[in-house]
């Protein structure tokens, strides 16, 4: 569905081939938007999210079961990030969860035409995120819904965000911590690296309504074009885009974050602990700096080389207005940080310079726990 934010004025819709289709891709002036998300506030239309309900008494010990993270003791207003694993512990769907008055709320990535075109999408049959719900309710006392009629996401970026919000509801401090909004809906607190940032699920019919009031209190109108490099500068990847058929949470960053690691009993869980305790995640996940003097661009699902050797693929490539032409990418862990790289398919003439943002390395972590226990009892 199309938002009624695009019949704003200076409201430009994201094209037809992209997976933000359906909302503002910007109003005008995208590197703006940038520079005004992190000196002042921004405002962004994410209502082609997805958003499933999942009333009933036993909502939390049933997505405990179901999800990657911890939820059993999940308190009413507060949140967190799961994900659905396949049996092999590949990442399948990533999803922002809140418990608010009786209801945990996940909101995730819409699938699409466009998404499920992707090479990086629709693979191995997976079922989407409401199907694989339904298909493992079985005799709970769980109600799981589609809620995005009901439903729309909001988000607002920047250093003066949380104090324009005041002047409409309370604004939640902590990480995830999750507020009521007057009128239906509540406000979310989003860790965003440096940026501070809060999700608004607004009801749907007061989608308008409530852009109307925050742009009119000084956030200014923003598109999905920026918030995509702003996301990408964070270093937070998005399913199908920054992941294959193969990427596990402990590629992504997702390790805590969204995967619990001592849990059980949930899809997935045995690859999870096995990597984080007796071995180490065959990729990462960098932030490349590409060749900004030439006009061809790497791909979604593009190979990365050094030299002659694949090393990794393009994720999410994007225009940051202070870093230029970025991408993420997954890279072997044998891949040169410190190398000279080249990113996009060469037979398709669109491959670029590339080279690793050294801050975007994840730290060594040293050795397994399970390993270095198991190397103790040997005597090593």
């Amino acid at each position: 569905m199309s938002s009624p934010t695009l019949d704003l004025p200076g409201a430009v819709p994201a094209p037809e081939d992209s997976v933000d289709r359906g909302v503002p891709w910007h109003f005008g002036d995208p590197f703006a938007e940038q520079r005004s998300a992190a000196r002042s506030a921004v405002l962004v239309d994410r209502s082609h999210r997805e958003v499933i309900a999942v009333p009933g008494e036993e909502r939390l010990s049933w997505l405990h079961l179901v999800l990657s993270q911890h939820l059993t003791e999940l308190p009413d207003g507060q949140g967190t990030e799961a994900l659905v694993l396949d049996t092999h512990g590949r990442v399948d769907s990533h999803m922002l969860v809140a418990h608010h008055e009786g209801v945990v709320y996940l909101d995730t990535d819409a699938p699409s035409e466009v998404t499920s075109a992707l090479p990086t999408i629709g693979v191995n049959g997976r079922q989407s995120l409401p199907e694989y719900l339904e298909a493992m309710r079985f005799w709970s006392k769980v109600e799981p819904r589609d809620a995005t009629s009901e439903f729309a996401v909001l988000t607002a970026m920047g250093p003066d965000a949380g104090g324009i919000l005041a002047g409409f509801t309370e604004v939640p401090s902590g990480p995830y911590e999750v507020r009521g909004l007057p009128g239906g809906g509540f406000v979310r607190n989003v860790p965003f690296r440096a940026l501070q940032t809060y999700d608004l699920l607004v009801p749907r019919e007061s989608l308008v309504d409530w852009w109307l009031k925050l742009t009119d209190a000084g956030i200014r109108p923003s598109g999905t074009m920026a918030f995509e490099a702003l996301r990408v500068e964070a270093l937070r990847p998005r399913v199908g885009m920054d992941t294959d058929d193969r990427a596990i949470p402990h590629e992504l960053g997702w390790i805590h974050l969204a995967a619990h690691v001592a849990k059980g009993c949930y899809r997935g869980q045995e690859t999870v602990a096995k990597v984080h305790n007796v071995g180490k995640p065959p990729r990462r996940m960098v932030l490349l700096h590409l060749d900004g003097s030439v006009e061809v661009s790497p791909e979604i699902g593009d190979p990365v080389f050094h030299g002659d050797r694949k090393v990794g693929r393009v994720g999410s490539v994007v225009q940051h207005h202070e870093l230029g032409p970025v991408a993420l990418a997954l890279l072997k862990r044998t891949a040169p940080v410190d190398g000279e790289l080249m990113a996009g398919d060469p037979e398709e003439d669109r491959a670029v310079a590339a080279a690793v943002d050294p801050d975007s390395v994840p730290p060594d972590s040293g050795e397994p726990p399970g390993r270095v226990a198991a190397d103790r009892l040997r005597g090593r």
